[in-house]
């Protein structure tokens, strides 16, 4: 835990108790502050009571004993419209920060000059994230790895020199840590998402631009328009910006050209590494995730080889492009966290023959926008609420069956992917819609497909 001693003697207002919220409030107690907590659920405040937060409605409190609230990121901001906690702080005057600002406030007290790298970006971050922190483990260092990835930054081990922070950001962190400033602070890309909460394309980028402009050093994924402006923005201010690019070469930064990650500077372009059969890191997308591990890693003063010993032997993100297991030559691909077109369409770009499991709560738009992948896809498994939606879309383009469930689309597709005679039949399950029609969340669907998948004969992982 990192206490949270810029609260000391201090009275604290919190709102958000799940398993984070309880985190922090944990946290901000533990650094000599006094809390009142609240959450619109009953059953989390029972939680936090039990856990022996002091609770109370703030919408009784006296917001004048607060010198600071703390939001959970889940709870609304600005848009669709503040949520009734947020026009209470703002009508007392009470600033409105959350977790990754505590986080940042204590690195400034005890260690502000201890590696601190934070990542956001509409796709990608959490694979590359995740990839920065186990090349940094890999390489002996002492490494803490949090936020949006999924542990609480605050429960992570205090501020020191020589402890190496990996902190994946969410929009919704990053608008409430005004604060924040990086050692590296990387943005990998920007598309329309989360519109609801941020009102606008544009709002949503210039909170995704607030992490890198308060960084050390900026690195920032050129490939899209919003972020090629920021990057040349920040550069006229002065700060130091890294460009990377998955598509074509840069001036000065990191390109890839194929598997391979280039460095441009001084006129001179190099090969610093390659992703060259790392099964882990397959596709262009994954391209970008490795240059920005990369420069990153660099930046906070890894050797290449170090960096390049990392990424061999990283095993890559659950969820995300995970290489399940092999029954044959059929290769399975757990691609479960992608909840939409757009996360789909890296996994259906970076194989060739595809039996493809996708449905489940579908999202706006359909698969309409994956028809340019269409030609890869052997066959289509198709499960959940979406199906017959889907199946309209495919129509005479891709052959289709209704499977209705997990076990079923495995079943189905492992069987005609081992008749095929290609080189590496691929089953994926990249369902291209939420997952909430049949399972909890997308973790526990890509689970459903992993159990399913090993319990076939004649698995090899």
């Amino acid at each position: 835990m990192i206490p949270a001693h810029s609260m000391k003697n201090k009275t604290v207002a919190l709102f958000g108790l799940g398993g984070s919220g309880i985190a922090t409030a944990k946290a901000i107690m533990a650094g000599g502050a006094d809390i009142l907590a609240w959450d619109d659920n009953p059953e989390s405040v029972e939680r936090a009571i039990a856990a022996g937060i002091t609770t109370g409605d703030l919408r009784q409190a006296d917001w004048k004993v607060f010198s600071s609230f703390v939001l959970s990121p889940g709870v609304p901001l600005t848009h669709p419209r503040p949520h009734w906690t947020v026009d209470l702080a703002r009508g007392a005057g009470v600033e409105i920060i959350g977790d990754i600002e505590l986080f940042v406030r204590e690195r400034n007290r005890a260690a502000p000059g201890c590696p601190f790298i934070a990542i956001t970006g509409t796709n990608g971050k959490s694979t590359t994230t995740a990839l920065i922190a186990h090349i940094i483990k890999s390489s002996g260092r002492d490494m803490q790895l949090g936020g949006n990835i999924g542990t609480a930054v605050m429960t992570l081990a205090p501020p020191a020199d020589d402890r190496h922070y990996v902190v994946e950001c969410s929009s919704y962190q990053i608008d409430l840590a005004p604060s924040l400033n990086p050692a590296a602070g990387i943005l990998l890309n920007l598309t329309p998402d989360h519109l609801d909460r941020h009102g606008t394309m544009q709002h949503y980028a210039d909170i995704k631009e607030r992490l890198v402009a308060g960084s050390d050093t900026a690195i920032v994924g050129v490939d899209d328009a919003y972020c090629a402006q920021i990057a040349d923005r920040l550069e006229r201010t002065g700060k130091p910006v890294i460009r990377i690019s998955k598509r074509q070469p840069v001036a000065e930064g990191f390109f890839a050209e194929g598997s391979k990650l280039m460095h441009a500077s001084a006129g001179r372009t190099e090969e610093i590494a390659s992703i060259e059969g790392i099964g882990s890191l397959r596709g262009e997308h994954n391209a970008q995730n490795a240059l920005a591990a990369l420069a990153a890693c660099l930046t906070v003063g890894l050797s290449v080889e170090e960096i390049r010993a990392g990424l061999k032997s990283f095993p890559g993100l659950a969820h995300r492009m995970e290489q399940v297991a092999r029954v044959g030559r059929v290769l399975f691909i757990n691609d479960s966290k992608a909840t939409n077109a757009d996360a789909a369409a890296p996994a259906l770009s970076s194989f060739e023959r595809i039996y493809w499991i996708a449905g489940g709560l579908p999202k706006e738009g359909g698969i309409a926008s994956l028809s340019g992948f269409f030609p890869r896809i052997a066959k289509a498994y198709l499960i959940g609420e979406a199906a017959p939606q889907f199946a309209a879309t495919l129509g005479e383009a891709v052959p289709y069956q209704i499977s209705g469930t997990i076990a079923a689309a495995v079943e189905h597709a492992a069987r005609d992917a081992e008749a095929d005679n290609g080189a590496e039949p691929v089953v994926l399950l990249s369902p291209a819609c939420a997952s909430f029609d049949q399972f909890q969340n997308f973790e526990k669907r890509g689970d459903a497909f992993r159990q399913a998948v090993m319990a076939l004969e004649a698995v090899r992982i």
